[in-house]
């Protein structure tokens, strides 16, 4: 994966308020850390950052340049996002030195089609993989090609490129491959919906059962003062 260059600024206001002034400027709230070194806190551009998130996904690596003379590399380590403005709040950039090898999470994709009537069940979505700081793939990939129901497809049968080793354990399952339902199944799983038909008769029914309550209570009070 390329690196992407960045600017950044330097940011002196902390807390939710400065946050939000960060935001409502155009940028992304960030921390920078690792290698010992103390946090530095920054603003990103938010269009930039997006877009190479976009295009590179969650382990794009940036080539940060700060306004104050800082120039660093960096992976994203935890994107916080708000799912109503689909933006990000607020970035941890762990700081990563060429040749260095790093531990990430990188989305796996299923290729190849199953047997015919059969489900596929994403067990993980992602797999823990150690790979040069510079050169983390931007996703992996497993074959699911003819696999019949009942067949599961493990972190040892995902592709994984020279230089990147598995750093999950080998037995974790990425996918599994179950039997499709029947038409019956389905059907049986389904609510019952009644007509209209049977609506109106159910409420005439309790109409008239109304109806008779009320009655049947007068021929008993009348009894009553009778026996009296």
């Amino acid at each position: 994966m390329s690196e992407v260059k960045i600017s950044a600024e330097p940011r002196t206001e902390f807390g939710k308020g400065g946050a939000r002034r960060t935001r409502r400027a155009g940028k992304v709230p960030a921390v920078l850390y690792g290698h010992g070194e103390k946090p530095k806190h920054i603003a990103l551009p938010a269009r930039e950052f997006a877009a190479a998130i976009r295009k590179g996904g969650a382990n794009q690596l940036f080539a940060i340049e700060v306004s104050d003379g800082t120039q660093v590399l960096a992976l994203p380590k935890a994107i916080q996002r708000d799912p109503i403005r689909d933006s990000f709040e607020h970035v941890d950039l762990l700081l990563v030195r060429r040749g260095e090898k790093v531990t990430v999470e990188v989305p796996v994709q299923l290729t190849g089609e199953a047997a015919r009537d059969t489900l596929i069940v994403h067990d993980h979505d992602t797999l823990s993989v150690t790979a040069d700081a510079t050169k983390v793939p931007d996703h992996l990939e497993a074959s699911i090609e003819g696999l019949e129901a009942g067949s599961q497809v493990t972190a040892a049968d995902v592709e994984l490129p020279a230089g990147v080793e598995l750093a999950a354990d080998a037995e974790q399952t990425v996918a599994s491959v179950t039997a499709a339902p029947t038409a019956e199944q389905l059907e049986a799983t389904l609510p019952e919906v009644e007509t209209p038909e049977e609506t109106e008769a159910a409420e005439a029914a309790e109409g008239a059962e109304a109806a008779e309550t009320p009655a049947a209570e007068g021929a008993e009070n009348a009894e009553a003062k009778t026996e009296a």
